[in-house]
């Protein structure tokens, strides 16, 4: 009697630990259940964050046009070549919309792009970085070799102008502007030289050469500056930037030796006495935020926006 009880308490306590471990067992699971349920929301949680953050910018946002100030080269060139210069009686006259925010630099026009990322501007190809993103027009990206090649349009020629009575310092740095040296450094600032230049000559001059002008010259013309002083230590050069018309006129009233103009010059600057001379080709880029998704436009969209004809996003592409 007494081996049957402790055979029927053994079978007992058996069944029991089996209960025991099936419920942790069981346990086991659903916490490693529960660990890769969270796992997987997490995942969930994570891809919805990246989609949203890529689809932050909204083209129903307006539009924020900027555009350099009224005696800009660049923009001078800019509005002819888009079609937003247009002829009221018998007058050219400018039609960027009003509600564009101005800006007299190229520094600070890239600066006001980079940091909007519903803006849009335009700059000197050659001062193009990767703060801000070109786009392409017409279905062309904006290099260096198509606007050699002729299929990107949107170009103007970079001029320096003198009066007749040049110093001979202000004519050797001219020289070595024109030179095979100068435009070297030309090309490797992403400009487009001049054909067949020919090798620099020291006249000897010394002295000091007053440049003064445009915001888009300016780099290159620094860069030009550098290479100079190298080829002739005599000459000292000082470079004022502002604007082209501010150039010609200070090299029309004797205030620097060499005026700069991202542009051709007028006929009134010419008619006051300037000799101008190409020193090489730029291209001129539309530029928007690198948040903006937009790779491309057509010249006419582009135009459309500047006018104020555009106003939204989604109203100009």
């Amino acid at each position: 009697m007494k081996r049957s009880a402790a055979i029927l308490l053994a079978g007992v306590m058996v069944l029991g630990l089996a209960a025991c471990g099936a419920n942790e067992d069981a346990g086991s699971t659903k916490d490693t259940n529960q660990g890769t349920e969270s796992t997987a929301d997490k995942a969930d949680t994570d891809s919805s964050s990246k989609d949203d953050k890529s689809g932050d910018w909204d083209s129903s946002n307006d539009i924020t046009v900027v555009s350099r100030e009224d005696g800009s080269g660049t923009r001078g060139a800019f509005v002819e070549l888009f079609g937003i210069e247009e002829e009221v009686d018998g007058e050219k006259m400018d039609m960027t919309t009003e509600e564009a925010n101005i800006t007299n630099s190229t520094s600070v026009m890239m600066s006001s792009v980079a940091q909007n990322e519903y803006s849009i501007g335009y700059i000197s190809l050659g001062s193009l970085n990767d703060t801000v993103k070109a786009l392409k027009i017409d279905g062309t990206e904006a290099t260096a070799e198509n606007i050699k090649a002729g299929t990107y349009k949107i170009s103007r020629p970079f001029n320096i102008a003198v009066k007749e009575d040049a110093s001979e310092a202000a004519q050797d740095f001219i020289n070595y502007i024109l030179s095979k040296e100068g435009q070297a450094v030309v090309a490797d600032n992403n400009y487009i030289p001049l054909d067949n230049p020919e090798a620099y000559t020291s006249n000897g001059a010394s002295g000091k050469v007053v440049v003064a002008g445009s915001s888009s010259v300016s780099p290159v013309m620094e860069k030009l500056k550098e290479a100079y002083a190298d080829a002739n230590s005599k000459v000292e050069i000082e470079i004022q930037t502002s604007d082209s018309t501010t150039g010609m006129q200070n090299a029309i009233d004797g205030v620097c030796d060499i005026g700069m103009a991202s542009r051709e010059l007028k006929d009134s600057e010419l008619d006051a006495g300037l000799t101008p001379t190409v020193i090489a080709l730029d291209g001129i880029a539309v530029i928007v935020n690198n948040d903006n998704p937009t790779d491309e436009m057509t010249s006419e969209q582009v135009r459309s926006i500047f006018t104020g004809d555009a106003l939204a996003w989604d109203e100009a592409l």
